[in-house]
């Protein structure tokens, strides 16, 4: 079954059009990728979907279930998870702390039961901790766990911030350029991981500046211009495509990308 259908949404701010008639699928496994140039309506894409926005026309289907404009603790509970542009991290917090908040929405206990440290708010919080351990190996961060989250390296952070999503078991993932601001080593541990992701059967939408990051990894792309969808397909297909190259790519860009 589809995990992710985009049907048709839209959104007008101020009579303004900033997202207009955009559709695709994501399937189990798969990373597609939304691009275009800045303006393009990419972030906004994201925030409706997310939750974030309420559409003003369209739908977003998860696993068949119409969940537009549902709020993001729903979605998250649904399966749902997803990291911004700017790190929502706590810096002040330990690495293996801010990982252990990511499991907050799995919590099914009481105010009460965590107020009088019963041995179920006990319990979660064990499972809490050994799921926050074993995320943090998973993105190469076991050896950081007692480090400040500030002491981290930016690309460190990002990895944190992806194993804090992934805290929430979801099916989709959403990540908001993931790779922003990494240099070129850090750009290839995110690159991997990400990889890693979606070869476990996660679907996975991506908004990435960086294009050769985008042409390597993707399954499937969403080239967005002025808020509509003006082609989509594989890499190799969308870096070809006159009207991608005109609105975003480049000649040059799109000759790299081809390889």
């Amino acid at each position: 079954m589809t995990l992710l259908s985009v049907e048709g949404l839209g959104i007008a701010f101020g009579g303004i059009k900033a997202v207009h008639d955009v559709s695709f699928r994501v399937e189990p496994g798969e990373i597609v990728s939304v691009i275009g140039p800045n303006g393009a309506g990419k972030t906004t894409l994201f925030n409706m979907i997310s939750g974030v926005y309420q559409p003003g026309a369209g739908r977003v289907l998860l696993e068949g279930e119409d969940v537009t404009g549902m709020a993001p603790f729903r979605l998250a509970q649904r399966g749902m998870s997803r990291t911004f542009q700017n790190l929502q991290i706590f810096q002040n917090m330990t690495v293996l702390e801010n990982a252990i908040a990511g499991f907050h929405l799995q919590e099914r206990g009481t105010v009460l039961a965590d107020l009088f440290n019963l041995p179920s708010s006990r319990r979660r919080a064990r499972q809490a901790e050994a799921g926050a351990r074993e995320l943090l190996a998973r993105v190469g961060l076991e050896r950081a766990a007692d480090r400040e989250a500030a002491s981290l390296s930016y690309g460190s952070l990002k990895r944190l911030e992806i194993a804090r999503a992934l805290a929430m078991r979801p099916r989709v993932l959403l990540l908001d350029e993931p790779a922003a601001g990494c240099n070129a080593v850090e750009t290839e541990e995110i690159d991997h991981l990400i990889a890693e992701v979606a070869a476990s059967g996660v679907a996975i939408l991506l908004v990435e500046h960086d294009m050769k990051m985008v042409m390597r990894i993707s399954n499937h792309i969403v080239v967005l211009d002025h808020g509509e969808k003006i082609a989509e397909g594989a890499p190799a297909e969308v870096s070809r495509n006159p009207a991608v190259i005109a609105a975003y790519l480049g000649t040059e860009e799109a000759a790299d990308a081809d390889g």
